[in-house]
């Protein structure tokens, strides 16, 4: 498997991010890959999926006019930068959005304040709710697999294992019954329990997309793979009719009280 993002790419990528904290007078907690590289199983022609959290100063709190609370650069050269001001990432979190605990994961780092990292990944872990994050993979799962087709009659290769992902963590979140499961394939595989066939068979899948492009299509999808993602959406289905979400209050007090500490306005 060749290196997600070499240390040229690395430099290139860094230097970018502290010339956005320049530009937008802006502290960056974290930025990180995401996307196929950071998952695992990326093609030689994969973008770059730099993603960021960042906190503001307190005049722009104060401002009647703010500016958006993301920031984005147009994708160039394959690389694709964008990020979210702390104040939103941590609402979302509050929202059982899976997107940020994935973040906080990612094996790439080229950016962190440490302290930052493992404040917002302890809030993540106490305020992510399993059955919101469970609805969230399987709607990105459902979505997927309406896009597998290709335009030369076989299935996707990337677009498959946008599918096989999210239903690795739905089996992941059943099996530990916890709500964050792990970002890259590695560790998510080896947390749900899978038969040597099924290991094999991803093991198998990986290895060719390490060697295509982004747009490669495989004759058939995997049998044993397609039995693992159909059982595991049931499963899903079956948990969300038998269960209720919760929303506490103490959630978004422990919300503002990081955003304040995080973006040294407490």
């Amino acid at each position: 498997m060749s290196v997600a993002v070499n240390a040229q790419m690395k430099a290139v990528i860094t230097a970018r991010l502290r010339e956005i904290e320049a530009e937008e007078n802006v502290r960056l907690l974290f930025a990180v890959e995401s996307g196929s590289r950071a998952w695992g199983f990326h093609s030689p022609d994969s973008d770059y999926d730099v993603r960021f959290v960042y906190a503001r100063p307190l005049d722009w709190h104060l401002r009647l006019d703010q500016t958006r609370d993301v920031i984005e650069r147009p994708i160039s050269d394959d690389l694709d930068l964008s990020g979210w001001e702390l104040g939103k990432a941590l609402k979302l979190a509050c929202n059982s959005n899976a997107v940020i605990a994935e973040w906080l994961q990612s094996p790439v780092v080229y950016i962190a304040d440490q302290a930052a990292v493992e404040a917002l990944s302890g809030f993540c872990r106490e305020v992510l709710d399993r059955r919101a994050v469970t609805w969230h993979y399987l709607q990105l799962m459902g979505r997927q697999q309406s896009r597998l087709a290709g335009p030369g009659g076989g299935v996707r290769l990337k677009r498959y294992f946008y599918v096989l992902r999210p239903a690795l963590c739905l089996r992941w979140m059943r099996l530990q019954n916890a709500p964050v499961p792990p970002m890259d394939m590695t560790r998510l595989v080896s947390g749900c329990g899978l038969a040597q066939e099924e290991l094999q068979a991803i093991e198998a899948l990986t290895a060719r997309k390490a060697k295509v492009r982004e747009a490669a299509e495989e004759a058939a999808s995997e049998p044993v793979l397609d039995v693992l993602i159909a059982a595991e959406a049931r499963a899903a289905e079956d948990w969300l009719s038998s269960t209720a979400g919760q929303r506490r209050q103490a959630d978004w007090q422990a919300a503002n009280a990081l955003h304040l500490k995080l973006s040294g306005l407490g």
